[in-house]
């Protein structure tokens, strides 16, 4: 069943990425899909010309019939729709806004299985939906006075090149020609990245090693990818590469492996990117928008820098909003979903690879020694499942422990105690110096909460 918000009692179809779920099931059955492509032009402000919707998908095998029933749904309202074809969910974002769209949709559940899928919506301006336009497309889809357009949904046939993105993403690294003889490995998820990666880096002079770039429709992400980084180090080590990139399913995240085949994630990332940006005055508000979930190890590396880290809930759409308010250059994910707002407002992976290369080449280091300057911290996350998510601000007993061990790790570690958002449990977080410490910690949290509120 869809969650329900408990005030208006319209369903939430949209969560944190877009509407996700198993492909031919609701939300993602013919019937929603169709509804939802409606809704989506129904919600637009109403104009003289009909509206334009750009599409995109990548592998799945499911997504050639829900971009045919979205496109349905959506033309049944006078909108016409053009297919981008497999592309990267950050070249629909990027297409949306330069060619004029008034809404750009990428078809993908990006690291998730094959079986899945989801629907995410960017504004005219590129930019993720807020919140608050995603109520307001539940709330037209939940009103039943209107039925969306009936008769057969036929594939759309790819009409956007990405030609424009490619030399969008050029503009990243002018400087290609100073990083000198450099061999990639590439690791495409088999996934929307896998026609154009390897043309692109190709086209830049690097000398590439790509691999799961054979997509059938159903090994997306299976055992590679950003998710699956091992089969990118094995390939840099045994390849002798300088340095490995692996992006997700739908290619807005990116996650590396150095010469010696080390993972590098989101967090390394962030810091070596936003210490380059500060060098050349690019840093917009010297500060770096993360989630809860960075290592407090790059706030602690940042503030060495005198830059500022401001955390956001998970999400990299509540990211995009925060250096949308903020008006900020930089923002990400430690999974590597990271937002350079002088290219785009959403996560890109090529992008992210390119800017990493530009700081390898421009600080004249590798990404091994670049890496080195974070140090992450060891972290615990123990679960509670719980009768009830009552406010832990109501429970004396709850309250004093975690004030207790917040007080024990001061400036030097991290306490974050949140609900899960779909099952009964309350999950103890603590970051700091040594593991055992903040161990025993976070099971003294456990315990009271056990006691208190423990199912």
């Amino acid at each position: 069943m869809p969650k329900t918000d408990p005030i208006t009692t319209i369903p939430r179809l949209f969560g944190t990425d877009g509407v996700r779920g198993t492909a031919g099931r609701f939300p993602l059955d013919r019937q929603t899909v169709r509804r939802l492509g409606a809704a989506l032009v129904r919600a637009l402000p109403s104009g003289s010309a009909p509206p334009r919707l750009l599409v995109g998908r990548d592998t799945r095998e499911s997504g050639p019939w829900i971009e045919a029933e979205l496109a349905r749904g959506a033309s049944g309202e006078g909108a016409v729709v053009t297919s981008a074809g497999i592309v990267p969910t950050p070249a629909v974002a990027y297409l949306t806004r330069s060619a004029g769209y008034d809404l750009g949709i990428v078809i993908s559940a990006s690291h998730n299985p094959f079986e899945d899928n989801g629907i995410k919506v960017f504004s005219g301006r590129g930019e993720k939906f807020t919140e608050d336009v995603e109520r307001k497309v539940e709330a037209v889809i939940a009103d039943g006075s209107w039925s969306a357009a009936a008769g057969d949904a036929a594939p759309l046939t790819p009409g956007q090149t990405v030609d424009t993105y490619f030399d969008h993403l050029r503009l990243v690294f002018p400087e290609v020609a100073s990083i000198g003889p450099f061999r990639l490995a590439i690791d495409c998820a088999n996934g929307a990245t896998t026609p154009v990666a390897r043309q692109l880096f190709a086209g830049l002079g690097f000398k590439t090693v790509v691999i799961a770039d054979e997509p059938d429709g159903h090994n997306i992400n299976l055992d590679c990818g950003s998710t699956h980084p091992e089969y990118l180090s094995r390939t840099v080590v045994e390849r002798a590469c300088q340095m490995g990139v692996a992006f997700d399913g739908d290619g807005d995240r990116a996650i590396f492996a150095d010469h010696t085949g080390v993972i590098v994630n989101g967090d390394a990332v962030l810091l070596m990117c936003a210490r380059q940006l500060q060098r050349e005055g690019r840093l917009r508000g010297n500060a770096v928008v993360a989630t809860v979930m960075s290592n407090i190890g790059l706030e602690l590396a940042l503030r060495e820098s005198g830059i500022e880290l401001v955390r956001t809930a998970v999400g990299d759409k509540y990211v995009m909003e925060e250096m949308l308010k903020r008006n900020l250059s930089l923002g990400g994910e430690q999974s590597g979903h990271v937002i350079f707002s002088d290219y785009l407002f959403t996560g890109d992976g090529l992008c992210t690879a390119l800017n990493v290369l530009r700081t390898v080449a421009m600080t004249n280091r590798t990404l091994n020694d670049l890496a080195r300057d974070l140090t992450s911290y060891p972290q615990v996350l123990l679960n509670v499942r719980v009768r009830e998510k009552v406010d832990l601000q109501t429970i004396p007993a709850i309250t004093a422990v975690i004030s207790t061990v917040e007080s024990r790790v001061a400036d030097q570690g991290r306490v974050l105690i949140r609900y899960s958002g779909t099952e009964p449990l309350l999950r103890v977080m603590i970051e700091g110096r040594h593991d055992g410490e903040i161990r025993a910690w976070a099971q003294e949290i456990v315990e009271v909460v056990k006691r208190e509120i423990g199912n």
